[in-house]
């Protein structure tokens, strides 16, 4: 097998494969769990809005993945809202349809104002909403902009328990870029390493997911970097990884939800 075919792999391996799309149907997320099912193996999870969680698990179920697959949903999704109450409520209402992973928006305007409390207290109060299933918290790196912004909520959203970090919702104008994955990437490493890292947002081929492979090689080692601690939240780019691994997509393909 050629490099690049198993560098294809490996990202494939990374992705959530995402629809978050506010023209979603059943038909659609069926659809979006048939695709993570290929001959060169399967993404590490399928992030799908709230109310698509049951189906997506009982599709993946009946494809004989379930046990490879996870299911990731959000909250406080997309505007970040400072409503800790509101999110707890939506983060036990997805953990109890049975997602295995919350993708959770910080509140980031909360913190471009100086609040920097809110953002520890409602990450703090959804990962005890969480359990033993996996926080995911995005923080808008590219609304947030500046550097040092970008380390702050990353700092806050980690001391909060986030399991991991993650760059953005898709739905702005600036996602995921290197700039930001390299300042996250560093906060992680100075905590110690253990949280996970999701670059979401604009990764569409594998040449820029590569960009960021080589980037968490170089900061956190090869070795980290394995679903339990990176993720590409994406749809368009598993047409790029079979296209590389000469297979074709299972079904129509459906935007980038990130």
């Amino acid at each position: 097998m050629t490099e690049v075919a198993l560098s294809a792999r490996r990202v494939l391996s990374l992705m959530d494969l995402t629809s978050l799309n506010d023209s979603d149907t059943d038909a659609d997320i069926t659809a979006l769990c048939r695709r993570a099912v290929t001959a060169a193996g399967t993404p590490a999870a399928v992030c799908v809005y709230p109310q698509f969680v049951s189906l997506a698990k009982t599709a993946l179920a009946a494809l004989g993945v379930a046990e490879q697959v996870r299911v990731a949903t959000v909250t406080n999704f997309p505007d970040g809202s400072a409503d800790i109450a509101g999110a707890v409520q939506q983060t036990q209402a997805a953990i109890a349809a049975g997602a295995d992973e919350v993708d959770l928006v910080f509140p980031w305007r909360a913190l471009q104002s100086g609040d920097e409390q809110t953002g520890l207290a409602l990450v703090s109060a959804c990962k005890a909403a969480c359990g033993e299933q996996l926080l995911k918290v995005i923080i808008e790196s590219g609304a947030l902009s500046e550097p040092a912004l970008i380390r702050r909520a990353s700092e806050l959203a980690i001391e909060g328990g986030a399991d991991f970090i993650k760059t953005s919702t898709g739905k702005v104008t600036v996602n995921a870029t290197p700039e930001a994955a390299g300042i996250m990437l560093e906060v992680i490493r100075a905590a110690g390493g253990t949280t996970g890292f999701k670059a979401a947002g604009g990764v569409r081929t594998l040449a820029q997911a590569a960009e960021y492979l080589v980037l968490a090689d170089r900061l956190m080692g090869p070795e980290w970097v394995t679903p339990a601690h990176f993720r590409f939240g994406a749809s368009g780019l598993l047409t790029d990884l079979l296209r590389i691994l000469q297979e074709p997509a299972n079904s129509s393909e459906s935007q980038d939800g990130y």
